[in-house]
């Protein structure tokens, strides 16, 4: 598809997946690596990258540790955004709605995708705390290494994902002379139909 044809797209789930799997194909690292931003307590912004690891009609799905301060901040104000910047594209994809936590099973399958060492290190790892030194965190992969050396390994009870459900999804495409092509889609609910809007640059 050409970059330009997308400004007459009219529905944004199936235009971002063609998007992601064109990413897939140039940019040498995490093609599916996106900015995600929350607010604390006092409405302060935080934001760092994460992996998405499903999208479809429902929202955009990423796994973290619930008692991290991302974790935390989204279990509290149960809204964030996401933001896309594929450089080898010139392309950019921004995203914001409300999130809610994904199924057990949902979890529990990721999870046990995972390469065994990764799982280990969800046990591990206290994200977000303080360490005191890097021989603290290998002692913690000992630990749960020794502890879950035969069988599988089970999914931490604070470990799991989110899905981002999306009212808003902006597309960005780089044109000469910062004379860009952007296309936003809106909606009111999650549920909802989407409205497309064209904006200046």
């Amino acid at each position: 598809m050409a970059a330009q044809g997308f400004t007459e797209r009219e529905e944004p789930i199936s235009l971002f997946e063609e998007w992601l799997k064109d990413a897939g194909k140039s940019e040498p690292n995490d093609p599916n690596a996106v900015a995600l931003a929350t607010v604390d307590e006092e409405g302060l912004p935080n934001v760092r990258m994460v992996l998405l690891k499903a999208v479809d009609g429902r929202g955009f799905v990423f796994y973290t540790n619930y008692e991290s301060q991302k974790g935390h901040e989204l279990l509290s104000a149960r809204k964030a955004a996401l933001c896309f910047h594929w450089k080898s594209l010139r392309r950019q994809v921004r995203v914001r709605g409300p999130v809610e936590t994904v199924s057990d099973a949902e979890a529990d399958a990721y999870f046990a995708s995972r390469p065994r060492d990764s799982r280990i290190g969800a046990w591990a790892s206290q994200q977000s705390r303080p360490l005191k030194g890097r021989f603290e965190l290998e002692g913690q992969v000992a630990l749960y290494g020794a502890r879950y050396a035969i069988g599988e390994v089970p999914r931490p009870p604070y470990w799991s994902g989110f899905r981002l459900l999306p009212t808003s999804i902006e597309f960005w495409h780089d044109r000469p002379f910062r004379l860009h092509d952007r296309v936003v889609f809106r909606r009111e609910t999650p549920q909802g139909g989407w409205n497309k809007t064209r904006l200046y640059p």
